[in-house]
């Protein structure tokens, strides 16, 4: 009877390991298929730009090229005005997300630590300004940068972006800073301090996570847009990567090899800030702070 007992107990042990392995391979094979799915195109984008352009679209394609090459690179490289491109995007991206964080901060700060006037009407402000639809603003923000004569400036593009990223940003540090207990800022005062003490010496190393993925969402934000700074650009020396990219598109032949090469190029800087910053940005993206 034990033994009977002790046969059908591992049964039900490999039962469940059966179960449990299923479940696990049921859960993989989709991760797989996705993964597979979304970075297929990366991989032929990389290949492609180590490629002849006659060579992109031969049949059948072949993964393996055997005119391997890094002229698209140097021709994108040892051109100026492609190069300029990148500066362009650096110079935009790295403004925006700077002033971007340094306005959210201060203003969620005051969001989450104190009450005053038209603070629920503001707020309101700031999450319907999500919900319009950016395309519907390009002409009304071209017509005010012309008669601001910001018309192809930086300043153009960047208080631009800001409209489009400030209210993401606020809303984040916001709820950040609405996890740290107000305790913190007691103590400050406590010892003499105010509440930029508070704010800057207290606050902010703990909220690192947070202001990271505000800043890696900004710059992408930034670095990513296509149709406003199409718009509010006019020479190729204010032109940034997206528009770039473009530009290789002629009228009877397209570089293909240089347009997968600029993309490569371009995907780096964001690539770099996901890798250097991936345990801070997944904190942030799910509140992570300690409560004490």
């Amino acid at each position: 009877m034990s033994s009977l007992t002790l046969t059908n107990q591992r049964s039900r042990t490999l039962a469940k390991k059966r179960s449990r392995s299923l479940k696990k391979i049921g859960v993989i094979i989709p991760l797989v298929i996705g993964a597979v799915f979304a970075g297929f195109p990366v991989f032929w984008m990389a290949v492609s730009s180590f490629k002849a352009n006659s060579e992109i679209f031969e049949y059948p394609p072949k993964i393996i090229t055997k005119s391997f090459s890094f002229e698209a690179y140097h021709t994108i490289l040892s051109d100026p005005v492609k190069v300029r491109f990148f500066t362009n995007s650096y110079v935009v991206s790295l403004s925006v997300t700077v002033l971007t964080l340094a306005v959210a901060i201060m203003a969620a700060y005051a969001f989450s630590r104190y009450e005053f006037r038209y603070k629920g009407p503001l707020n309101m402000i700031i999450v319907s300004v999500q919900a319009v639809p950016p395309i519907t603003l390009l002409i009304p923000y071209f017509g005010l940068m012309v008669v601001l004569h910001l018309y192809n400036t930086y300043y153009a593009l960047i208080l631009t972006y800001m409209v489009f990223t400030l209210p993401y940003a606020i809303i984040m540090m916001t709820g950040y800073f609405n996890t740290l207990p107000k305790e913190l800022d007691e103590a400050v005062k406590l010892d003499g301090g105010n509440a930029l003490t508070a704010l800057w010496r207290v606050l902010l190393p703990i909220s690192i996570p947070g202001i990271v993925s505000v800043g890696i969402y900004t710059f992408m934000i930034a670095w990513n847009e296509y149709l406003f700074a199409l718009t509010l650009t006019r020479t190729e020396d204010m032109r940034t990567v997206p528009i770039g990219i473009q530009l290789l598109m002629g009228q009877h032949s397209y570089k293909w090899n240089e347009m997968m090469a600029m993309s490569i190029l371009g995907c780096i800087p964001v690539l770099l800030l996901f890798l250097f910053f991936q345990r801070y940005f997944i904190g942030g993206l799910s509140g992570g702070s300690v409560k004490g």
